[in-house]
């Protein structure tokens, strides 16, 4: 198991001030992933250190870029990166995270209590399902829907130029959306003829050639859009 100096220094390049209960929050995340991921297939890297920068490093990189506050969404959360990474950077997010599988739903709670983390819920649905019942509960009541949300995270995920536009009638007006991709994805989601946010320049991820953080922000809509419903 890695000691709390170990984490914070493979975490320099990313150039992340954490602080003492952060490091500790991630020391004990990785240590319950590596002891889940011989159970489950949680992430097919299996060294201690590559995960705290692949998968840790990567995901609070966006905190040296962007304030997250108010209403977050994780979608196909997995093993929690972004999403529940996320949530140790901005202690004070309302975190919720979409995991259809059973299992690693399981675990994202298991993190979540051993962590101590407040303010998540993780729950069963894919993308379009959440969008699709209009945030009425499955387990419990939740206000998803269109335009709840202020930023909205996702990371390896399928179908990605159309869950974009999905995604984008989740955020609210000003809201973020959040995109670990490759080079080539990011270009060839700023050079889509429509998108439903107005991308930023691609953020490059430390120690990593062709990974990037691409962040889309959306507009307020225009009076045809408010007359239409949009």
């Amino acid at each position: 198991m890695l000691s709390d100096e170990q984490i914070r220094n493979l975490l320099i390049p990313f150039g992340l001030d954490l602080t003492a209960r952060q490091i500790g929050q991630i020391r004990t995340y990785l240590d319950l992933l590596l002891r889940w991921n011989q159970r489950i297939n949680l992430t097919a890297i299996r060294s201690a250190e590559e995960c705290v920068t692949r998968h840790f490093g990567e995901s609070l990189y966006l905190a040296r870029w962007v304030q997250l506050t108010g209403n977050s969404l994780d979608v196909g959360s997995g093993a929690g990166f972004p999403g529940l990474a996320l949530k140790i950077a901005f202690p004070a997010l309302q975190s919720t995270l979409l995991e259809p599988v059973a299992k690693k739903r399981a675990f994202l709670k298991e993190v979540v209590r051993a962590c101590e983390i407040n303010v998540v819920e993780v729950r069963p649905e894919r993308l379009e399902e959440l969008v699709g019942h209009g945030g009425r509960d499955i387990d419990e009541p939740h206000p998803a829907g269109r335009h709840c949300f202020d930023s909205i995270s996702m990371r390896a995920v399928g179908r990605l130029p159309s869950l974009v536009g999905t995604a984008a009638c989740c955020l609210k007006s000003g809201g973020r959306l959040c995109l670990w991709v490759g080079r080539d994805q990011a270009s060839e989601l700023i050079e889509a003829e429509e998108s439903p946010v107005v991308w930023q320049a691609p953020i490059a991820v430390p120690l990593a050639a062709r990974r990037q953080i691409l962040v889309g922000v959306k507009l307020a809509p225009t009076l045809v859009d408010a007359e239409n419903g949009s």
